[in-house]
């Protein structure tokens, strides 16, 4: 259920912009037993073709950006989603449970209090017991029975599984894919499957993927900015029970007194590649093959209206259009982002409008309403705005 717009966002960049919670803390310990060896091409068609379709568990994440730690004011940015910079900022906590693609629940466990994101079938409910409101809001176009994987409960922390095929999108021939030594997450043995960016022009330092060595399910993502030496991103089960919820779970009634919200959506930018064709389309192709992939995943950037794609790799820049051409393309507009109270905070100016920059991601707002984003240095950015 991820818009539009995020289809075009560098792997980093969107839980950072969404509120996804970009996290940090250490690798797992190490694991007990060690698992029978694999190769690179191996472990990615392990979570390409893992068939885990019933789970519950609780997921920690956390976050060391660099944005300023500053207390809230003003009303929240999103149904039911809270502050944006509030979900970028400390550590969170949510209670995961999955029964098959079409019932999933998370209820993110704030310090003053929870949200909840409920999908049953085609229905989605969000929830926010801050402020006892609700948005009921149902996906177009979406078979019942179809894995979509890739897709995140809005207004929610993202699951490992999420933020793997995220990252694993920057498969091609810009990453050094490596199996370095076993891990172990929630108790279980799991493969430690490291992308390593080849280009010296972006952010990013390195990904870890903590894949179980039993089933393929990623349990941890882990990510690395240059030059800082604790990790930047980090979200991993700290618990996980391999078996079907109880299916009440899944059901949600607005409680007594809530404000509830019909959102409507468009039926077009639901369509799904789940993670299982991600992982048979990289895992043993050639670097030509590699390649002539990326080249295929950016050729909707030429259509009309779309946002720009400029670089490649991990030094992929996005241009989305100003606020008149925004709802077109699906994005949100730089008065949106600049609504949230402590994004707005967190923005500094620069020349040509005000930037938003942590240690893995820059965000540039600029003067005639257009947004540049990407895992590199703001310079990138400006160059990139200055070009259209």
């Amino acid at each position: 259920m991820t818009p539009t717009w995020l289809r075009w966002m560098p792997a980093v960049a969107v839980p950072a912009v969404i509120a996804a919670g970009v996290l940090a803390g250490s690798v797992p310990a190490s694991a007990r037993d060690p698992l029978p060896g694999k190769t690179p091409a191996q472990v990615l068609a392990m979570i390409g073709q893992h068939t885990t379709k019933a789970l519950s568990g609780t997921v920690e994440q956390t976050s060391e950006l660099g944005l300023p730690d500053v207390p809230q004011v003003g009303p929240s940015s999103g149904p039911a989603a809270g502050s944006l910079a509030e979900l970028l900022t400390g550590p969170h906590s949510a209670r995961v449970y999955v029964d098959g693609p079409a019932k999933v629940r998370i209820q993110v466990m704030d310090r003053m209090a929870e949200r909840d994101a409920v999908r049953q079938g085609n229905e989605v409910w969000l929830y926010n017991s801050k402020d006892n409101t609700a948005t009921h809001l149902t996906l177009p176009g979406i078979a019942s029975g179809k894995q979509d994987r890739g897709s995140r409960m809005p207004g929610s922390v993202a699951t490992p599984e999420e933020l793997a095929a995220r990252m694993l999108e920057k498969v091609d021939v810009s990453t050094d894919v490596a199996v370095r030594g076993d891990v172990e997450v929630a108790g279980r043995a799991a493969y430690n499957l490291v992308l390593t960016p080849r280009s010296q022009g972006t952010l990013v330092e390195s990904v870890a993927v903590a894949v179980d060595g039993e089933n393929g399910l990623p349990l941890s993502v882990e990510v690395r900015a240059r030059g800082q030496q604790e990790p930047a991103f980090r979200t991993a089960f700290s618990s996980l029970k391999l078996e079907a919820p109880d299916a009440a779970i899944f059901n949600f009634t607005p409680p007594p007194g809530a404000s509830v919200k019909e959102l409507a959506l468009p039926s077009s930018g639901y369509a799904k590649r789940d993670l299982g064709q991600q992982g048979r389309e990289t895992s043993g192709l050639g670097k030509d093959e590699l390649g002539k992939l990326e080249n295929d995943r950016k050729a909707p950037a030429a259509a009309g209206g779309a946002p720009s794609v400029t670089g490649t790799g991990w030094e992929t820049v996005v241009g989305f259009p100003a606020r008149a051409n925004s709802a077109a393309a699906g994005a949100p507009s730089v008065d949106t982002l600049l609504n949230d109270p402590l994004l707005r905070q967190a923005t500094v100016a620069v020349p040509g409008g005000r930037a938003i920059s942590t240690s893995l991601l820059n965000v540039l707002l600029t003067d005639d309403g257009r947004m540049f984003v990407g895992s590199v240095p703001l310079e990138r950015l400006q160059a990139a705005a200055a070009a259209r």
